[in-house]
């Protein structure tokens, strides 16, 4: 059977026909009017009758685009849209803002602090229907464009860019939380002479067959990205090592029964190097890369198609092969 992989779905994909609008304005019956007609958008539309309720509403909700009032008591429109631009849980919700006077220098106001549109009331609601229809559409291709720029193109698994990222936020989850957390770094065995012997689209099926085994032997927390070439790293949150080495193993046995259509007659293996802790663990993210890619080196030197893994505990290393 032909090893193909299609594009991956990213964390946190968008559902462009599940959109949210959140209005925050003090006029129940502004509430009323956008609420019925939003709704023939398609649009769920949450309601905060105060600046205040309205950013708590965006940072539990949020909501695909807020409708904001300027004028209302207490806490105005322009402070509740810098509160929304400051927190970086609502940096990325476009604001549309409204506004019962015309101002040239409010609208100034409005798009320096971040807002993507102004209205003045009265206003044509088909017009704010067509506007907010607008908004969610740019919103949702920029973030689909943020997203792709994430991906590896051949295999559908995260880039190298993303797990760098990713890595970082781990590994000071780990220093503050002292939780588990494991690394494994992959790597095909004799990979070269398979595009010497093969040429490179076989080269490219074994590359797409690993990453659709890595994302079908992973769990849904875990992280696998293609780092480079013919080499993957699988970011594995909440799991020590010696359950890291398990997940590993399944990968390396169902990787090595594959029968490749191109070239059936030869199988592939891969090496793996695995570093871990079960929450004990100081280290830089720099040196658990270089301590699991000296157990890929390793696992490579005593003979290939194998997993080797280390403990760390309190910044030890202590070796081990599975």
């Amino acid at each position: 059977m032909e090893m193909r992989v299609p594009m991956k779905v990213p964390e946190g994909a968008i559902d462009e026909q599940s959109s949210v609008a959140l209005l925050i304005d003090d006029s129940p019956t502004m509430h009323k009017l956008l609420s019925l007609r939003l709704r023939s958008e398609g649009l769920e539309v949450l309601s905060a009758l105060s600046g205040a309720d309205g950013v708590r509403e965006a940072q539990e909700k949020q909501p695909s685009v807020v409708l904001l009032d300027i004028d209302m008591p207490g806490m105005d429109g322009f402070e509740v849209l810098r509160l929304l631009k400051d927190d970086e849980s609502t940096l990325h919700i476009p604001v549309i803002m409204l506004s019962g006077l015309f101002k040239a220098q409010d609208k100034v106001t409005a798009f320096d602090l971040g807002a993507v549109d102004f209205i003045t009331k009265p206003f044509d609601v088909t017009e704010l229907r067509v506007r907010v229809r607008s908004v969610l559409r740019i919103n949702y291709l920029m973030r689909m464009l943020s997203q792709q720029a994430n991906i590896d193109g051949l295999t559908g698994l995260y880039n190298r860019a993303h797990f760098n990222q990713r890595w970082a936020e781990a590994v000071a989850g780990v220093e503050r939380h002292k939780r588990p957390l494991s690394l494994a770094m992959m790597d095909l065995d004799h990979f070269k002479s398979v595009n010497d012997t093969y040429g490179h689209p076989a080269g490219d099926s074994v590359i797409q067959g690993m990453a659709k085994i890595v994302r079908r032997e992973c769990r849904e927390t875990d992280i696998a990205c293609r780092y480079g070439g013919e080499e993957f790293v699988l970011v594995m949150p909440e799991t020590g090592p010696e359950d890291a080495a398990a997940v590993c193993e399944r990968i390396r046995q169902a990787f090595g029964e594959v029968v490749w259509p191109k070239h059936p007659e030869r199988s592939i293996t891969c090496s793996m190097g695995i570093v871990g802790t079960d929450g004990a663990a100081v280290v830089e993210a720099s040196d658990w890369l270089e301590l699991a890619d000296r157990n890929l080196y390793r696992a490579k030197k005593e003979g290939r198609n194998r997993v080797v893994t280390s403990s760390l505990e309190g910044g030890v290393k202590l070796a081990q092969a599975s």
